[in-house]
């Protein structure tokens, strides 16, 4: 792996530990060795993460479209900085410059970041790890769900054991470094069962 992208929150949320946790993941991140893949802001979770990984010497790549560099919500001191035209141009070129994926605390848009890339990751397009980085709990009724969705027969347990969970981000990367993709594929033949 040479990159890892972080999905997470323009907003701190409520909770200090959730601004420490994003620092604490760009640290990690930049600790590994590995480059910071987000979403090129200064706002928020997306500004600690960048943060983080900055200050502890890591390569931190952004990937921003231009209508949101123009209301001035882009960090100025990335390694790199791709300006895009759309939010889609914006998630695929993520996808395309990371090797994994991590959730941290966020709203609607950093669910459906994550969720992308866990589809596209049971469908096979890609073999990327991905996970929640579940800070003070953030994260624990939807994992609820994600095992009961699973539990009613809308998720085979291979696909739910792509999205992996952790509430450290070492222990998260470290999980990452021994992740395999599920060897059975979502989409099977009937005359192949």
């Amino acid at each position: 792996m040479k990159s890892i992208c972080v999905f997470c929150g323009s907003n701190f949320g409520t909770r200090l530990e959730y601004e420490m946790a994003a620092r604490t993941t760009g640290a990690a991140i930049a600790a590994s060795g590995l480059a910071l893949v987000y979403g090129g802001a200064k706002v928020g979770l997306m500004g600690a993460v960048a943060d983080g990984a900055l200050a502890a010497g890591g390569r931190v790549i952004g990937v921003l479209p231009k209508a949101l560099q123009e209301k001035e919500l882009a960090h100025e001191g990335l390694s790199e900085l791709h300006i895009v035209t759309s939010m889609h141009e914006r998630k695929a070129k993520m996808a395309e410059l990371a090797d994994g994926f991590i959730a941290l605390p966020g709203g609607a848009g950093t669910l459906e970041e994550i969720f992308e890339v866990w589809t596209w990751g049971q469908l096979g397009f890609h073999s990327k790890p991905l996970g929640f980085l579940n800070t003070e709990g953030f994260y624990d009724g939807l994992l609820s769900f994600l095992d009961h969705q699973t539990g009613e027969g809308f998720m085979k347990p291979e696909m739910r054991g792509i999205m992996l969970a952790e509430t450290d981000p070492v222990r998260l990367l470290e999980a990452f470094s021994s992740y395999e993709p599920p060897k059975t594929p979502k989409w099977i033949k009937r005359d192949e069962t």
